[in-house]
């Protein structure tokens, strides 16, 4: 009787410890991803759990793994409620054990200094928790350099993502096996949204989301529809981040069709509720061509402390993978050198998009209006573009060029004495790219640029039957993003003319040779900035456009036009 009795002692006073069946009862809570140069922690790599339950958990045969990867088995290990342990690589142990409760495992992952993709997985396989981190999580550009661990704020709240994660106050540079540094209460009440979608197959959708889910509810088939004639038949929540959804249509999608899919009712892991449809395009992409893919927008010369940038425009009906585009330029050579891959997961630009590459989207959104956040592609170490000429290349999935522009800075508006910060903008999408009159400097009432949405000098050539028209009838050159440029349109009949161009000023005296023995097409047009052939600024007035034609036949056109040059008073 007292045997049975002291067992059943033993059993009342034994922890109960249950492998984790929820996500979140255990969390990855921080990670040292780049330990040189170091602050005051070992120079190894390693990352924080912690047991936010109320219940031990045995964390035998679990394991941690990356995008590429996963470790070997945890060993035998109790995590109380409420408890940190540090894991780690076997040779890591002996200098992190002074820090707090150490395990190791073999095969530790390597971690990204830039940003990597961590899961925890439970010995049946289960995700616990999984951690999509990138450098911009340090909100720091010191530490996100090394030396400094990323801690999350709020432990309760783990599925908040970024929000809810920076780098490590600790004078050590971080807290390993202790309460974070940065912990304090960091409320969820944000619901989750649609950021795009892509497809894998003809019949795949894939949905992302900007939090994980709660997988129940990603999983709801009646919570999504699609239009086009298309409906869906399957939903599931996808592991490791739960933050996208794969649906399976019950057709093909057609090849340069527009689809748009909707979200309803889904609830991320607090339950906050996506309240009204969120909606995403999406499509199957094609490759592009020339002319389909065109450089729209060039800062070659930033701001002190500000970056480059390339605005690309889909210039089709087709839908295009920023995961299957480059951007180049050309070295001392000649040859295309510097490529960089737009995108390292699908992103698709969709007819009439605007995409802009640079090295820090950060930095651009201080120095201009973005009207499009979401159209703007960071790409590190990005090719380089010098400040008096270089050139621009777009290359497609086959490393074909499908655009490239040698532009020069003398392209820039004339008056603009330093073209600092100042982006050239392609007027028309449709008239050649290396042709300098179709480049002018973004308008000073668009903030000196225009990245991610309609050029401020942007006109499409008008068709036209008189021979010689201009548009428009008053222009005013003072860089303002209106009626910058007087176009000069022509359109013959048959080829082989010639072109001389001379402006008169009201008194009958020339101001501007501006076309001299220009060939000609059968349409095409010059660009008048409202400069002498000085460069120097015209006053205000009506002057006379007199355009001769002929051809090596004999035959002769005289055209005269009138055009106002004005400006705004100051």
């Amino acid at each position: 009787m007292m045997k049975q009795t002291l067992s059943f002692l033993f059993i009342l006073l034994t922890p109960v410890c249950l492998p984790a069946q929820n996500r979140y009862e255990v969390v990855i809570t921080e990670i040292m991803a780049d330990p040189s140069p170091q602050v005051g922690l070992p120079n190894n790599e390693w990352i924080e759990l912690k047991n936010t339950s109320t219940l031990p958990f045995d964390l035998q045969n679990w394991r941690i793994g990356d995008a590429g990867s996963q470790s070997g088995p945890m060993p035998n290990f109790i995590l109380q409620p409420d408890s940190m342990v540090i894991v780690c690589t076997g040779s890591a142990v002996t200098a992190l054990s002074v820090f707090g409760t150490t395990i190791s495992v073999t095969s530790f992952p390597s971690l990204d200094n830039d940003g990597d993709q961590l899961f925890l997985k439970a010995a049946n396989g289960a995700i616990i928790h999984a951690v999509s981190y990138s450098s911009s999580w340090y909100r720091n550009e010191v530490k996100k350099e090394g030396g400094w661990t990323l801690e999350m704020i709020d432990t309760r709240n783990p599925c908040t993502g970024s929000g809810n994660w920076k780098a490590s106050i600790n004078t050590n540079g971080g807290t390993p096996g202790k309460t974070n540094s940065a912990d304090a209460l960091n409320t969820d009440n944000t619901a989750p949204q649609l950021k795009k979608a892509h497809t894998t197959d003809n019949t795949t959708i894939i949905l992302v989301f900007d939090e994980p889910l709660d997988s129940l509810s990603g999983a709801t088939l009646s919570n999504y529809n699609i239009d086009g004639g298309l409906s869906l038949t399957n939903a599931i929540t996808l592991a490791p981040l739960f933050n996208q959804v794969q649906l399976k249509t019950n057709t093909a999608l057609t090849v340069n069709t527009v689809y748009t899919i909707s979200a309803n009712n889904i609830t991320d892991c607090k339950g906050n509720r996506i309240g009204s449809s969120d909606k995403a395009k999406v499509g199957l992409p094609a490759d592009p061509v020339a002319r389909d893919w065109i450089i729209n927008e060039i800062l070659f010369n930033p701001r002190p402390n500000g970056f480059d940038y390339i605005e690309l425009y889909n210039n089709s009906n087709k839908i295009l993978d920023a995961a299957k585009l480059y951007i180049a330029n050309r070295n001392s050579a000649a040859a295309i050198s510097s490529i960089k891959i737009l995108s390292t997961i699908p992103h698709y630009i969709f007819p009439g998009d605007h995409m802009v590459i640079t090295e820090d989207a950060d930095n651009l959104a201080l120095n201009y209006l973005v009207q499009n956040p979401e159209n703007v592609l960071v790409v590190s170490s990005a090719p380089s573009f010098p400040d008096d000429e270089g050139t621009v290349i777009a290359l497609n999935f086959q490393g074909e060029v499908v655009d490239e522009v040698k532009y020069k800075d003398d392209w820039h508006f004339k008056l603009i004495d330093n073209a600092e910060g100042i982006s050239l903008e392609r007027i028309d999408p449709v008239a050649p790219s290396q042709e300098a009159t179709n480049w002018h400097s973004a308008a000073s009432t668009a903030g000196y640029g225009t990245p991610t949405y309609k050029n401020s000098q942007y006109r499409r050539t008008e068709q036209i039957n008189a021979e010689i028209d201009i548009l428009p009838k008053v222009f005013s050159p003072d860089n303002d993003g209106r009626d910058d440029i007087a176009m000069i349109h022509y359109q013959i009949s048959e080829p082989g003319y010639v072109a001389n161009i001379i402006i008169f000023d009201a008194a009958g005296r020339p101001v501007r040779n501006l076309v001299q023995n220009g060939v000609m097409g059968l349409s095409g047009y010059w660009n008048w900035d409202g400069l002498d052939d000085k460069g120097q600024k015209l006053p205000v007035g009506t002057y006379v456009v007199l355009a001769e034609l002929f051809n090596l036949r004999g035959k002769k056109y005289l055209h005269k036009k009138t055009i106002v040059l004005a400006r705004k008073l100051n």
